[in-house]
């Protein structure tokens, strides 16, 4: 099967991918795009190692390096040795007026014929309280309140 994305770097990428090799610093994801670009290289001066010889010795996946090669020959040299990053940021179920009732009510007096709260009957405590809660979930509490441990 022929490849459909195939990476040919010109002497100056080669030169930019070896100087981030050879730096102390830099994230592995880097360096290791890096090791993948120069290794699947199929121009004259690379060696055009196969997908699955390059994922054996850089213990990656070979879909990994695929995916590699895609985004170098679709986006650049450049973007595609940074890690993107989350284009879903974790939208936040409790703000900071429910934290502060929900800790407040975590430090008070345990419910009737219970010793003392648990994360679920804090969960049920606060869907009774607030109108615009219509459901919160034991995690979210758990995480509320180990953060403010």
């Amino acid at each position: 099967m022929q490849k459909r994305y195939v990476v040919r770097l010109s002497a100056e990428e080669r030169e930019r991918l070896q100087g981030v090799l050879s730096r102390k610093r830099g994230s592995r994801f880097s360096r290791t795009r890096a090791w993948i670009y120069l290794k699947a290289d199929e121009g004259p001066e690379g060696p055009g190692w196969t997908d699955a010889r390059i994922a054996e010795a850089f213990d990656v996946s070979p879909r990994n390096v695929s995916r590699a090669r895609e985004q170098l020959v679709e986006e650049g040299l450049e973007a595609s040795l940074k890690k993107k990053s989350n284009p879903r940021p974790e939208r936040r179920r409790l703000d900071g007026a429910k934290e502060a009732r929900l800790i407040a009510l975590a430090c008070g007096p345990s419910p009737e014929g219970y010793a003392r709260w648990t994360l679920k009957l804090l969960a049920d405590r606060m869907v009774e309280l607030e109108v615009d809660l219509e459901e919160l979930s034991y995690e979210t509490v758990r995480r509320t309140l180990k953060k403010t441990s």
